[in-house]
């Protein structure tokens, strides 16, 4: 080795540092260019070309240490050939969970949409990073007309936006924004001179609420919760019983968190009234419509989020309903007077220079918690241009078109029992067996009916025929949750859903 070394040096004038020639790359692109190629080919025969298949499976369930020993983990001194690593990529492909397979029901968040998938592999393959319009021009500029134009949809006349890692950050973004409006010197002071804050949320918001709390220093017991009626809305009246409650103890509301689409039931709180009392009390309204806000694209459902437009803040994922694939997530925001960057700018010289050569009101990153960011904004952009506004309004409207079939086939079927009506795309309902049909509904019932659910889960996954979520709430016992939302799903699903559940259920 070390005679071919210097034989390179001397032929190619080569210049070495510590020991290592520095002349010429040391990849070598034609084998890259292959492994590449390649390996597209293995995900669309494997994942693009048979994610509307039903016969393939949703999983290839295994145990935890079998699959370890399946994918060989171990990261060695030296590198494996192309061949074994494009068999690793096949085995990746078979041993994960399909979540484009049409029977996939686990989730919010389901199936393939092809213009998204290739506005990912074009990101994935540039490599960008959202923070500045030099680095990153083409998608500072798409971000800025997707924020836009579903600032329209919530009916704002003007606002501002940024698009984050998930519904969980835009929830804290949120709970932060409104603590700086409501106290600026937090920024520079801290949380040594602030009073007792409190903020209040439905019994059914989403868990990043406490999480957020916990980590902006708040306090989970800070975190008031508003009890809900029985279809899971937050009671107005309630709401307001806490406000007051709140100022005779010597706290300050700041926040209402309301919900529009929770994470089980799908409801929507009525925001309208909410709205009338944060305006009362001058509190900070903010909507988590994560999984609801895409019925804003809809003229038959949009009713759901009336009073939308009364919010200080939105937080909305087109990636669960609208397919813009994880993660697409936006935090929108009424205040247009750079409310935003006011909150969470640093001013780092080194990046956002204001003596650049272009308008520098194009370096929205500062506006961002994050220093680097993914153009997630593409995603959606690339979608909505090939399927226009009418694409994505089909999308909802089937989604919950085919929820209230499964709906009807449930009160026909024997054996199966809705929770409750749904308004949205999120189907409860339990499945009794046959032999707990005629026993009476006590304790004993309820109990053995805690036990179905998960059974039937373990089944279905090791065969693999389907995924479909359930749980216990507020109460009540072990449940199915059936959420609808992939384009390619059909009312043949919806039938085999139900069929499924009766069939490998049928010794219990």
């Amino acid at each position: 080795v070390g005679v071919c070394k210097q034989e390179m040096f001397q032929k190619k004038n080569a210049v070495l540092v510590d020991g290592i020639i520095l002349n010429g790359p040391i990849m070598d692109s034609k084998a890259g260019e292959k492994f590449v190629e390649e390996a597209c080919k293995i995900i669309m025969e494997e994942v693009v070309q048979k994610a509307d298949d039903v016969t393939e499976k949703v999983c290839e369930w295994q145990a935890p240490e079998k699959l370890k020993q399946i994918l060989d983990l171990e990261m060695r001194d030296t590198g494996e050939c192309h061949q074994k690593i494009l068999q690793l990529c096949r085995d990746v492909i078979k041993y994960s969970v399909k979540t484009n397979h049409p029977r996939f029901f686990n989730q919010l968040y389901a199936g393939i949409d092809y213009y998204s998938l290739v506005a990912r592999f074009i990101t994935e393959a540039l490599n960008p990073s959202v923070y500045t319009y030099e680095v990153s021009p083409v998608f500072l500029l798409v971000e800025e007309a997707v924020i836009k134009k579903m600032i329209e949809f919530i009916g704002w006349e003007e606002g501002d936006g940024i698009f984050n890692p998930g519904g969980s950050v835009s929830n804290m973004y949120a709970m932060n924004l409104a603590r700086y409006k409501f106290c600026p010197e937090i920024k520079e002071k801290g949380l040594s001179g602030l009073p007792r804050l409190v903020l209040f949320a439905s019994e059914e918001c989403h868990y990043s609420m406490k999480k957020a709390a916990s980590f902006l220093g708040i306090g989970t017991e800070n975190v008031y919760f508003i009890k809900t009626d029985e279809r899971g809305k937050m009671i107005p009246e309630e709401l307001e019983k806490q406000v007051q409650r709140a100022r005779k103890e010597g706290s300050t509301p700041f926040l209402v968190c309301a919900t529009a689409g929770t994470t089980v039931l799908g409801a929507f709180d009525p925001l309208d009234k909410i709205a009338d009392i944060c305006e009362k009390h001058g509190l900070w309204l903010h909507v988590d419509a994560s999984w609801g806000g895409s019925a804003l694209i809809s003229r038959k459902h949009h009713r759901l989020l009336h009073g939308i437009h009364r919010a200080d803040s939105v937080a909305w994922n087109p990636h669960k309903m609208l397919l813009a694939g994880i993660q697409c997530c936006a935090l929108l925001v009424k205040d247009n007077s750079g409310l935003l960057k006011k909150c969470y700018s640093a001013e780092a010289a080194y990046l956002f220079q204001q003596d650049k050569f272009y308008d520098v009101s194009y370096d929205t990153g500062d506006k961002s918690i994050q220093c680097s960011r993914r153009p997630d904004a593409f995603k959606f952009w690339l979608m909505w241009k090939a399927l226009g506004t009418t694409g994505l309004e089909e999308r909802v409207n089937r989604a919950l078109a085919l929820a209230r079939y499964l709906v009807e086939e449930i009160k026909k079927r024997e054996g199966f029992q809705l929770l409750l009506e749904p308004e949205y795309a999120n189907v409860c309902f339990w499945y009794i067996p046959p032999s707990l049909r005629k026993m009476e509904e006590g304790p004993e019932f309820w109990q053995k009916l805690h036990q179905v659910a998960p059974i039937i889960k373990e089944r279905m996954m090791k065969k693999g025929s389907m995924m479909l979520g359930y749980q216990p709430h507020r109460g009540k016992v072990n449940f199915f949750r059936q959420v609808v939302i992939s384009p390619q799903v059909s009312r043949e699903d919806m039938d085999f859903l139900l069929d499924e559940i009766q069939l490998l259920a049928k010794d219990l």
